[in-house]
């Protein structure tokens, strides 16, 4: 009977000590995956994905997250001179890089790799005064190359149309290079504001405007939006500079899980 007990308890211990070796082991390997990331760039981004959901990011990927909202091209030169691991953008890479060819030549551009993690929609706003209610993408690109500048050519008021967007952002990138297929904006004495909330505010405060933004935004205040005979896509995208490692894949993908389960399709 002793030795039944000692043989038992001797078991136990050695059970004991497998466990433990094996829960270091996982501790160790969840330690070396787990890093503190930082995220920069897109303000769009960030304000749709990181600010509602970033918590839930970090619990999915099981990564710390340092955000830092400015815009997709500073976000990219960030990445680019090794600031930041990963860059949120609002607009096609290709056309990010276009831009960075143009004003900081010789950066690693083709080290770039994009991943799409969610799709919204470009809104077009207009002041609650206006009475002027849908247009055609074919209207709004006229209205942008400067060639419909009274709002009396779409069936409205004898009233300048003054056109406002976020500078260096993602929705006038995806402007030029999706509606206007490259063609720069040319709309006479286009309003450039810091950010897609100011272009609401803009809007509100003058009768002839035109704002660009996120449909999000636009529906949250409440603001008037002109209805188009197709929509515009805004398409969001984590980007990293090379390959990613394993913990920045696994916040692409927790990334991509939340814009599927929380925002896929709401606002479309």
């Amino acid at each position: 009977m002793n030795s039944l007990r000692k043989w038992r308890s001797d078991a136990l211990s050695r059970r004991v000590l497998i466990l433990g070796a094996t829960l270091a082991c996982l501790a160790s390997s969840s330690a070396a995956l787990a890093e503190q990331l930082t995220i920069e760039g897109s303000t769009t981004f960030n304000r749709r994905i990181m600010e509602p959901y970033q918590a839930e990011i970090e619990t999915i990927s099981g990564q710390q997250l340092t955000v830092i909202p400015n815009k997709s091209t500073p976000g990219l030169i960030a990445l680019l001179k090794g600031r930041t691991q990963l860059a949120m953008i609002s607009a096609p890479l290709e056309s990010e890089i276009t831009l960075l060819e143009k004003v900081m030549p010789g950066l690693p551009l083709e080290k770039l790799r994009a991943f799409e993690i969610d799709r919204s929609r470009v809104s077009f706003s207009i002041n609650r005064a206006n009475p002027v209610r849908s247009a055609t993408l074919d209207q709004i690109s006229d209205i942008l190359l400067g060639k419909i500048t009274n709002w009396r050519s779409l069936g409205g008021p004898d009233l300048p149309i003054a056109t406002v967007m976020a500078g260096g952002g993602g929705i006038a990138v995806n402007l030029e290079t999706g509606l206007l297929k490259g063609r720069s904006i040319a709309a006479p004495n286009p309003l450039y504001v810091n950010t897609p909330v100011q272009v609401v505010q803009v809007v509100r405060e003058e009768p002839g405007a035109i704002g660009f933004a996120q449909v999000e935004i636009v529906k949250k205040v409440g603001a008037i939006e002109l209805a188009t005979d197709k929509p515009l896509e805004h398409v969001l995208y984590l980007v990293s500079l090379g390959e990613p490692t394993p913990a920045m894949r696994t916040v692409i993908d927790a990334a991509r899980t939340i814009a599927t389960e929380k925002l896929h399709l709401t606002t479309q």
